[in-house]
């Protein structure tokens, strides 16, 4: 599992699909976000703006990202 650690309170799921390479832009970002294939502490979530916080995991594709303060 891999990990991004914050700069500030949160990170958006775009933004924190594409710091750990799991997409090449936003624009793949917010596709794979639309079409419900991201999942957010094991729910999918379709929101890209949506903020997440220490502690909450993203999955995409089999790859799991931890995100700590």
């Amino acid at each position: 599992m891999d990990i991004i650690t914050l700069r500030d309170e949160f990170i958006k799921l775009g933004q924190a699909l594409k710091a750990a390479n799991l997409v090449g832009s936003g624009v793949e970002a917010k596709m794979v976000i639309q079409d419900g294939l991201v999942k957010v502490n094991g729910e999918v979530e379709t929101q890209r703006g949506k903020k997440l916080y220490d502690g909450d995991i993203v999955e995409f594709e089999n790859e799991q990202v931890m995100i700590k303060k």
